[in-house]
């Protein structure tokens, strides 16, 4: 049953037999605030096996926190690949951004280094060259922080070194303020320019 879930979830254990029990009546089950709640800490725990029961019981996939934050960008800033796809798999929106900075969770995993998770949004379809309310984008995270692994894949899959962000700084004039000369002579280099969409 959900609550017996829900109770799991705050006791840090799982249920033995959670699956096969028989769904739970309304009145037994946690209000709709607190299942919302509930989601958004089994994404930020990595409690794959509360995703679906959550989901199904009526908590929103695509709702943000108090701070902002969907259960995708909670899940993939954890780094929790089974919880993350659980929560695709429940028809969660992998490119949606925070309330906040408007930053995505594939610009997350670039701050974060977590290249398994980026190559499951890659493959999710969001948009690689989406911004932040500062006009970063995916690549100028991973330049920042020296992700030569993100960079590659974020370059495989479109993205633009070419952009700037609001102060004018391209990804590779990101990286050699931070002094990562091979990552700005990567991103400099005609290679990475040609891996780049065509812009209008």
């Amino acid at each position: 049953m959900i609550s017996l879930i829900a109770a799991a979830l705050l006791e840090g254990t799982t249920p033995q037999g959670a699956a096969s029990s028989p769904p739970a009546p309304a009145a037994a089950l946690p209000s709709p605030e607190r299942r919302q709640e509930l989601l958004f800490e089994a994404a930020r725990l990595g409690r794959t096996d509360l995703i679906a029961p959550l989901i199904t019981a009526g908590a929103n996939a695509n709702a943000r926190d108090r701070r902002g934050f969907t259960p995708v960008i909670l899940a993939a800033y954890g780094g929790h690949r089974d919880t993350l796809d659980a929560l695709l798999a429940a028809g969660a929106d992998a490119c949606l951004a925070d309330a906040g900075q408007g930053n995505t969770a594939l610009m997350g995993v670039a701050f974060k280094g977590e290249d398994a998770i980026a190559e499951r949004l890659l493959a999710a379809g969001c948009d690689v060259n989406a911004r932040n309310k500062a006009g970063q984008t995916a690549l100028m995270m991973a330049a920042l922080f020296n992700r030569t692994r993100q960079i590659e894949l974020l370059l495989a899959a479109g993205a633009d070194p070419a952009l700037a962000d609001a102060s004018g700084r391209t990804a590779a004039e990101v990286a050699r303020a931070q002094g990562n000369d091979m990552v700005t002579k990567r991103l400099a280099s005609p290679a990475a320019r040609e891996a780049a969409p065509t812009r209008p």
